[in-house]
């Protein structure tokens, strides 16, 4: 994509947040009075805490006493339980749920998708997330254009680690495939096209090139794509292995989508930081997964949406099919993992549903095995540890971004509470949540 089409890009961003969206109040000294506050670190509730943020961080959090705020505007949420802001590490802010077509990829256009992707953005936010990581636009890299005026402050959204485009074989999970011929689709729909270690290397370094903060790669088939296989590894270990030491040479991780038991393995043996999806993962791969550190990112709520919604709008019978095969076995693995006491973070692949329903994960974890507390955890403290971002986000502790959720009731006795989003601090910047619209 070239510069003059990054620019316009962003210019219409910029507009539709002008005429349609308004952000929040700028960032400034606040006294945060938490009636309940999710300590993430040590896994406990404390009452009726101060939390004091200065210049968009946490400087201190401390018991609260009358008076406490001299200095800095109170926001009174003696009412409601406080969590970190939460982390959803797989979602899909550009574009809009186009798979009932898949002509419709092919008339989607870069502006379009990050016009989109402004509102995704902000209903992401109200809905209690301020960072996420973002795998993957068909439109390649016009998810850096939004990351980037977020985080410019033109429109309001949550912190995004993105990954600009999907390295994929060609007509892979990565591809919009489907009966579509592969000189009907743009170029710019196909920056990680690569087969052997040599082009996959190279193609990485060229994602890269653009300034992305993850490498996203398709090892295996996809549910949503059709004539792909999801047991089918699609990239051997040795290609796998060239895009991580490529992007290890930039201080940069790989995420690796794999749904079949093979690819799973050969993508932890490989060295990706992170599995996305991980549906037919076996207790082999469960080992390796704890042997070599790697993260397990399972989005096992938006199954259920997939079938109900995906079989009512006509979405391809296909992927229909490979869905229900895969919903079950994911839900089984992961409660597997759960109990092996595996590292796993909160990931929803937000985009094949409704932006702004995250939190409707949070139940099916706790029902496959996590307790609440683990649940919110892995959505805060574990996903900042799979950023590699620890030291700045993930809990409410000095010296760390001030990213607060207001929730009406405490999620640690009732999980569904994480979805009653009152209000929002990002950076030290209050929002309205969805409740309080």
């Amino acid at each position: 994509m070239n510069h003059s089409l990054l620019h316009t890009i962003a210019r219409s961003a910029a507009v539709l947040a002008a005429f349609c969206l308004a952000p929040g109040v700028q960032a400034e000294s606040l006294l945060i009075r938490a009636g309940r506050l999710v300590d993430v670190d040590r896994g406990q509730v404390l009452g009726d805490q101060a939390v004091r943020v200065e210049n968009g961080r946490i400087v201190s959090v401390a018991p609260y006493r009358s008076g406490a705020e001299k200095g800095a505007r109170l926001l009174d949420w003696s009412a409601y339980t406080v969590t970190p802001g939460f982390m959803d590490m797989h979602t899909h802010l550009l574009g809009d749920i186009l798979y009932a077509d898949v002509e419709d990829y092919l008339k989607a256009t870069p502006e379009g998708d990050v016009l989109a992707g402004v509102a995704n953005a902000r209903v992401t936010l109200q809905a209690g997330f301020t960072t996420v990581r973002d795998v993957g636009a068909y439109n390649g890299f016009s998810d850096i254009v939004l990351r980037d005026a977020i985080a410019k402050g033109q429109v309001p959204g949550p912190r995004m680690f993105v990954s600009g485009a999907y390295l994929t074989v060609p007509g892979g999970g990565g591809e919009v495939s489907g009966l579509v011929d592969a000189e009907r689709i743009p170029a710019r729909m196909r920056q990680g096209v690569a087969r052997g270690a040599d082009e996959v290397a190279a193609r990485t370094d060229a994602i890269l090139d653009h300034g992305v903060d993850w490498v996203k790669m398709i090892v295996t088939g996809a549910v949503l794509t059709d004539g792909t296989d999801v047991k089918t590894s699609e990239y051997g270990e040795d290609e796998i292995r060239a895009a991580v030491a490529a992007a290890s040479r930039r201080q940069r991780d790989v995420a690796g989508h794999a749904h079949g038991a093979e690819g799973i393995r050969s993508a932890i043996r490989a060295g990706v930081r992170s599995v996305e999806h991980a549906s037919l993962l076996d207790d082999d791969g469960i080992a390796l997964a704890a042997a070599h550190g790697t993260w397990l990112v399972m989005d096992i709520y938006n199954g259920d949406y997939i079938d109900s919604v995906g079989r009512a709008q006509g979405w391809s019978d296909e992927a229909l099919r490979k869905n229900l095969a895969t919903t079950r076995a994911q839900r089984e693995a992961f409660a597997k993992a759960v109990r092996a006491g595996a590292r796993i973070a909160y990931g929803t692949d937000a985009g094949v549903y409704p932006h702004g329903d995250n939190a409707k994960q949070f139940p099916y974890m706790v029902r496959y095995g996590m307790t609440p507390m683990q649940a919110i955890q892995s959505a805060t403290v574990r996903a900042a540890e799979l950023l590699r971002r620890e030291r700045e986000l993930g809990s409410i502790a000095p010296g760390k971004a001030a990213d607060l959720v207001a929730l009406a009731c405490d999620p640690v006795e009732r999980i569904e509470c994480t979805a009653r989003v009152r209000w929002v601090v990002k950076d030290g910047v209050l929002h309205a949540g969805k409740e309080s619209l």
